[in-house]
């Protein structure tokens, strides 16, 4: 039934084995191609051995379907794929990205951010079954990983003197929380919807507005002391990670004080004030006003409403209501 025929294959898992078991089990029928039906996702895997098949969502694959049982000789083509540029994407978050809230600590926001991890061209090792001339297109967080760590060693080059935290919070703040088509992030899954800070933390990298975020939310060492603190390790315990004697305070502090460019509220049942503190690491006579846009059900304020820079004053402290 299969010899010299594409086959239709409907599948509701679509991971690279999968596809690769597939069209190895079409191939040694002696069949000649597979359609693979699945849910819609934008990663693409290799058949096995230039073996040709193609990948479409359900909607696709029933039309095919229909295609096949209507027609008396139904007929599939056969043609190398083409590359279309210039035409605009609307941003996804990939399936297999991680998606929060925080199950360790709620009050922390993760994902911090989303870059590129779907269909990456990278040189890959000899050995790798599915490279070609030493390339390969991979998908995963082990692809947009990479992306990050090259763009935070560029703002370290750009800014020495900046910490870790410092870094993270010029990422996250500049990101882009629209695709660069101007359209919204959808995050894909069952079904697919409209993505949130918890399918992609502050946005989509934005390198070059993070290497100048006006604004950084900095953490030093007694705020990490403070987090362990807030998290009930004991003052032993402290004392050894960071070499020094230290004593918690009597009334444990909170981890929605943590200074992150994020706040993340997991039970809100009576108002609540969360401090923060911002650094200038923009021009110095500077004024920030905030603009408020608070999540619905919710009255947010702060204060000040206005942060006034100048060459003597780099660092104010602010508190927001909620």
């Amino acid at each position: 039934m299969v010899a010299g025929k594409v086959v239709l294959c409907f599948t509701t898992v679509s991971l690279r084995t999968d596809i690769t078991s597939a069209s190895a089990a079409v191939k040694e029928a002696g069949g000649v191609g597979l359609i693979v039906a699945k849910n819609p996702s934008d990663a693409l895997y290799p058949c096995n051995e230039d073996f040709p098949c193609i990948e479409v969502d359900y909607e696709i694959g029933t039309r095919i379907l229909f295609y096949i049982r209507s027609t008396r000789s139904p007929l599939v083509k056969l043609r190398p794929p083409k590359t279309f540029i210039g035409k605009p994407l609307s941003a996804k978050v990939a399936y297999f990205s991680s998606r929060g809230p925080n199950s360790i600590t709620p009050a922390i926001l993760k994902p911090d951010i989303a870059a590129p991890g779907v269909n990456i061209l990278a040189a890959t090792s000899p050995l790798d079954a599915l490279g070609e001339g030493g390339y390969v297109m991979h998908s995963g967080t082990s692809m947009s990983t990479p992306h990050v760590a090259g763009i935070v060693a560029l703002l370290k080059a750009m800014h020495p003197n900046w910490s870790p935290a410092a870094i993270k919070s010029a990422l996250v703040t500049t990101a882009w929380r629209n695709g660069p088509s101007g359209l919204p992030i959808f995050a894909e899954g069952s079904p697919q919807k409209l993505a949130n800070p918890f399918d992609f933390g502050g946005g989509i990298m934005n390198p070059n507005g993070a290497a100048d975020p006006g604004l950084v939310y900095d953490i030093g060492k007694a705020g990490y002391m403070q987090y362990l603190c807030a998290r009930g390790y004991n003052n032993s315990a402290i004392s050894r990670l960071v070499g020094q004697n230290t004593k918690c305070p009597i009334k444990k502090p909170s981890i929605l004080d943590m200074n992150l460019p994020s706040i993340t509220i997991p039970s809100l049942k009576n108002p609540i004030t969360i401090k923060r503190s911002v650094t200038n690491v923009g021009a110095p006579e500077s004024i920030y006003r905030a603009t408020i846009e608070p999540p619905f059900g919710t009255i947010v304020s702060l204060n000040p409403n206005a942060l006034v820079f100048n060459s003597t004053v780099r660092k104010l402290d602010f508190t927001i209501t909620i």
